[in-house]
């Protein structure tokens, strides 16, 4: 099987950090469902700060803004006929910031869960959810290096959204999310080795674990560095927690930010998962740009 590779950088690559959250800090409010998407509507030159501030804070990888712009979420809001719109914003967005900072920044192109993250209990069956994200990947192609098919929380989840990205014929990584508290497993349950066999015929080639704590990413480094000769690296979130059957409408909220994780003791994580064989490192939710700065810093 042919497998496209990201032709990265030499030695440790990193990530940015993360938009939603970085969104909200800003003061732009999601409204509702729509969450990051939003911004595209109301304040696309926020996004483009963004992804500026991360490109300048050493980001070597940026990502589309693209994890809430998928159709059923959009058509939810009863703006569906925005999809491919706000999809292509999305990715001339980070072109544009990619070209005015640094021309040689990767593009991610986000694909998301789609029925919610942290949820393998909604996830459907494969041949329901890869056509989602085939159409999603064919949009954001012209605009991204690789794909990101990133907060996966089941093998079937993961699936359906690399295969779905790679019949772009581009380069395509998978991001696991896992259970807090420590655990190397999946949200589902599931274990990394055989999440990882679920693909063995689709063309992935990095793994990553993302939107977990940092102790889980740990946790998981060493699985994801024997998976084979592909890149591998995670990007963790500063949740104190995420509720049972959270959902972005339901009353359960987040169990707030964890004050502990500034930039330096969340860099100190990111050394452990190298020292791991993490090759590419980033942040997610509640990691913003000066976490990613320090982490140059530390890394570069």
């Amino acid at each position: 099987m042919n497998i496209p590779t990201v032709d990265l950088p030499p030695g440790v690559v990193l990530m940015d950090g993360g938009m939603g959250q970085e969104l909200r800090r800003r003061g732009i409010k999601g409204a509702n469902i729509l969450w990051s998407a939003y911004a595209l509507v109301t304040a696309p030159e926020v996004v483009s700060d963004i992804h500026r501030d991360y490109i300048k804070a050493g980001a070597q990888i940026i990502t589309t803004n693209t994890y809430s712009t998928i159709r059923r979420r959009l058509e939810d809001a009863a703006i569906g006929d925005s999809f491919e719109r706000l999809n292509i914003a999305a990715g001339k967005l980070a072109m544009a910031a990619r070209d005015e900072c640094n021309p040689e920044t990767l593009i991610a192109g986000s694909l998301p869960p789609l029925q919610g993250s942290y949820r393998p209990d909604l996830v459907e069956e494969f041949d329901t959810i890869e056509p989602f994200y085939r159409e999603q990947a064919e949009i954001l192609a012209p605009y991204v290096d690789f794909f990101l098919c990133e907060t996966m929380s089941s093998s079937t989840e993961a699936r359906a959204a690399a295969t779905g990205a790679a019949s772009t014929g581009k380069p395509v990584w998978v991001s696991w999310t896992l259970h807090d508290g420590g655990s190397n497993l999946l949200r589902s349950g599931e274990t990394i080795p055989k999440a990882h066999a679920a693909l063995k015929d689709v063309p992935v080639s990095g793994f990553l674990a993302n939107c977990s704590s940092p102790e889980s990413i740990s946790a998981a480094m060493s699985e994801l560095s024997h998976l084979g000769n592909f890149p591998v690296g995670g990007y963790a979130n500063a949740f104190a927690g995420i509720p049972k059957n959270w959902s972005l409408t339901s009353d359960a909220a987040m169990s707030g930010v964890r004050e502990d994780l500034t930039p330096q003791v969340y860099a100190e994580y990111a050394q452990k998962w190298i020292a791991s064989g993490a090759r590419i490192v980033g942040g997610c939710c509640e990691v913003g740009p000066e976490h990613i700065a320090h982490l140059n810093q530390v890394i570069h």
